[in-house]
């Protein structure tokens, strides 16, 4: 979507941490795209394939996904979280999380994303005569928008309201447990202890 302030932007991403702390519903109801939410399981520091799946180097290749697919996935994931002042879900190569965990997915969950890709191609086919990928950004990003907030989106869009969420979901969740995700955009330190307390008590009378 279009660049907003990138340190507001960043402080937006690790904020909603916060949030789900609260709870672990919202995911799919946000309405602003590149304003995403992690998973629970992102949130917690689960790790998933995504940090693996990028290992592979240039020569790498889907392994379920064909190239066209490829390409309309990376283009919708850049959309959702674009890189501002961190990388986003394009440099944290989250279709190739996709790609590996889909190759392992059951035949039904297989199809499931398989629609969820034609969608876009269908929606962009109907109003520009040409697939999602071959769009301009602009052009992506006003295809994108009814479906951002499902509350106003229009009855012939419910499809694509699914798609989108769908999408949606799979992109925060291979970022926010990718290395990216977790170095460079939450900052995560992973498991830490403190050798020491300069704010207890120094009384010697207090001590054992």
């Amino acid at each position: 979507m279009t660049r907003r302030n990138e340190k507001g932007t960043n402080q937006g991403r690790r904020g909603v941490l916060k949030t789900l702390v609260m709870g672990a519903g919202g995911l799919t109801t946000l309405p602003i795209l590149g304003q995403t939410q992690p998973s629970p399981a992102a949130a917690m520091g689960v790790a998933t394939d995504a940090d693996g799946a990028a290992q592979a180097g240039a020569s790498w290749k889907p392994q379920f996904f064909d190239t066209h697919q490829n390409e309309t996935l990376i283009a919708l994931t850049d959309l959702i979280i674009p890189a501002t002042d961190t990388p986003g879900a394009k440099e944290a190569l989250v279709n190739r999380y996709a790609d590996l965990r889909y190759n392992e997915e059951t035949q039904s969950n297989q199809q499931e994303i398989i629609r969820a890709l034609a969608w876009f191609d269908g929606r962009s086919l109907s109003m520009h005569n040409k697939p999602f990928v071959s769009l301009t950004v602009a052009e992506q990003t006003a295809l994108l928008k009814p479906l951002a907030d499902p509350s106003k989106a229009r009855p012939e869009d419910e499809a694509g309201v699914k798609a989108f969420d769908f999408i949606k979901e799979l992109t925060i969740f291979g970022y926010y447990t990718s290395k990216i995700g977790l170095d460079e955009e939450l900052r995560y330190q992973g498991d830490t202890y403190n050798t020491s307390f300069p704010g207890a008590c120094t009384h010697p009378e207090h001590q054992s």
